[in-house]
């Protein structure tokens, strides 16, 4: 028998470090949009993973395709071939488009390959007029590493954290006119995500894409997409620079629903952008795993073989219709809701964590960002009548009488 909430909670307050806002569940099994804790109480996930769940809890092909290939090679590091890494390259090469046939570096996580497309976009500025600044966006959110962490334009994050490095600046989202006065002959690249996850499901306009990638090209600089939260099929297409009709990057970058699950970060950039990364310039020990290959390769199985893209875009548009039909029913206390494909938020005129922790006890899986920003992430083969049930326990809970 798994330990109870409480008996895990009690080592948990004895023997981890406590940097994660923990909800007090002992969560042992999931399928699909759904998780069970330790009571037996079953949960419905909106939010699976933080986006990790593109393909909801324990996708079937993926946990086929981690048993197989754990029984024949699990690790090996980046000095020898095999031949999940090479193909899983060559499929999401095929998969971008304006990209010039892009070279692929892999890691573990978002923050890795944010740290690595840093890193290659500072390679290339240094071969190319020894310019290094990168500009970024406020409200971004890039990971918790140093590079990554500088790059995130949310200040609160960088407390206690000084000093920071050095060559970064930031401009408003969908502001041409401040991205271009930021242009100077020390910049060597501009980076954003084309949807802000953290910050609050933040949509780049096509025209602000279209601004920055004629900026970059007039001065010679990089543009880069950071995909982490809004690639891999969850806007209802494989990358999101797609769906908004955007120029493509020179790099791209992505992670979370890459995996299925399992840890694995991808970099993708222009041939002559990827050039710099010479043998000795970056590498990471376990990135790029056959092990992590194969369950991102069966992920792309799962998004082709289950047609997920039109799929993906009608339960986009299902569950704009229930939020905005929320947004009707309590117009005091919603003010604006933002969305695009599966990447929906609610925005509140009061604080969301409470809202958050009663949907836990209902039964509902969201989460709070930025205060009053209840976010959604749902896995993209999630059913209508699973996006149902939730809106109508987070309707049950936004009711006057629930907010006393």
């Amino acid at each position: 028998m798994p330990l109870s909430s409480a008996e895990t909670q009690k080592l948990y307050d004895t023997y981890l470090m406590s940097n994660y806002g923990r909800a007090p569940l002992n969560l042992v099994r999931g399928e699909g949009s759904y998780v069970w804790d330790a009571e037996g109480k079953r949960y419905l996930d909106l939010l699976p993973g933080l986006g990790v769940g593109g393909l909801g809890h324990c996708p079937p092909r993926v946990v086929a395709a981690l048993r197989e290939q754990a029984g024949k090679l699990i690790h090996m590091h980046n000095n020898y071939l095999w031949e999940q890494q090479a193909l899983l390259a060559q499929r999401l090469s095929e998969l971008t488009t304006g990209m010039e046939t892009p070279r692929a570096f892999f890691c573990n996580s978002g923050t890795e390959a944010s740290e690595a497309g840093i890193k290659l976009a500072r390679l290339w500025g240094r071969a190319n007029g020894g310019r290094h600044k990168i500009l970024a966006l406020n409200e971004s959110f890039h990971g918790r590493t140093f590079a990554a962490l500088t790059a995130t334009g949310q200040p609160k994050l960088h407390n206690g954290c000084d000093p920071l490095l050095p060559g970064f600046a930031y401009v408003p989202l969908n502001d041409a006119k401040a991205l271009e006065k930021a242009f100077d002959g020390e910049v060597a690249a501009f980076m954003c995500e084309p949807v802000q996850g953290e910050g609050g499901i933040n949509l780049c306009t096509r025209e602000f894409l279209q601004a920055a990638r004629a900026c970059c090209d007039k001065h010679k600089a990089l543009l880069l997409y950071d995909e982490v939260q809004c690639g891999m099929g969850r806007t209802g297409d494989v990358f999101a620079y797609q769906t908004l009709g955007a120029p493509a990057p020179d790099i791209l970058w992505l992670a979370k629903a890459l995996g299925g699950g399992f840890p694995i970060g991808a970099v993708l950039a222009r041939p002559s952008v990827a050039a710099e990364l010479k043998p000795g310039t970056h590498g990471s020990t376990y990135g790029g795993n056959p092990l992590a290959c194969a369950a991102a390769l069966a992920v792309l199985d799962t998004l082709d073989q289950d047609n997920l893209l039109p799929h993906v875009r009608a339960m986009g548009e299902h569950l704009g219709r229930g939020l905005h039909a929320l947004r009707e029913r309590f117009a005091k206390q919603v003010k604006d809701i933002r969305r695009l494909g599966l990447m929906a938020a609610l925005d509140l005129t009061f604080p969301g964590a409470p809202v958050v922790a009663r949907c836990r006890d209902a039964g509902l899986l969201i989460n709070c960002t930025h205060d009053t920003v209840l976010r959604f992430l749902p896995a993209m083969n999630v059913s209508a009548a699973e996006l149902d049930a939730g809106l109508a326990i987070l309707g049950k809970v936004l009711e006057p009488a629930g907010q006393k």
